[in-house]
């Protein structure tokens, strides 16, 4: 049985693909516009090593990116930008700053809603355009 996909279909995993992308590409430009500002946000957390991590952060971003951007790793590009964005929502948005900031719980709540696209593209893959088939195998 042939898997055939409608344009809409394919337009529509393409600009998932692109806004994933587009968005950790905004977040490790910020990252390399200002990595000092980066690691004192990462320190005011109370992480150790914040200027380490804040550069193992966006080394992380960068290769996001590719992997949404090519489809290449996609599925596990995906689960551990999950990983990654769940870890975010609770370090930097959770609910010890609710108190101090109610905004804070609104940008809590869109971590997870962000983690559910990652998880259903981790699980239906980059489809069948433009995408370099290397990674994980999960269907024969």
């Amino acid at each position: 049985m042939e898997n055939t996909q409608s344009i809409w279909q394919i337009a529509a995993i393409l600009i998932a693909r692109l806004i994933f992308a587009a968005i950790f590409l905004m977040a490790v430009s910020f990252k390399f516009m200002d990595m000092g500002a980066t690691a004192g946000y990462i320190a005011a957390a109370g992480f150790p090593l914040p200027l380490f991590l804040a550069w193992c952060a966006a080394a992380l971003e960068v290769l996001l990116v590719i992997a949404f951007l090519t489809g290449a790793f996609f599925t596990p590009a995906a689960l551990i930008g999950s990983v990654y964005v769940i870890f975010l929502g609770f370090s930097f948005h959770g609910p010890s700053h609710w108190a101090g900031n109610q905004a804070e719980f609104g940008f809590f709540v869109d971590h997870f809603t962000f983690l559910a696209g990652l998880l259903f593209a981790a699980v239906h893959g980059p489809g069948s355009t433009l995408a370099i088939r290397a990674g994980w195998r999960s269907r024969v």
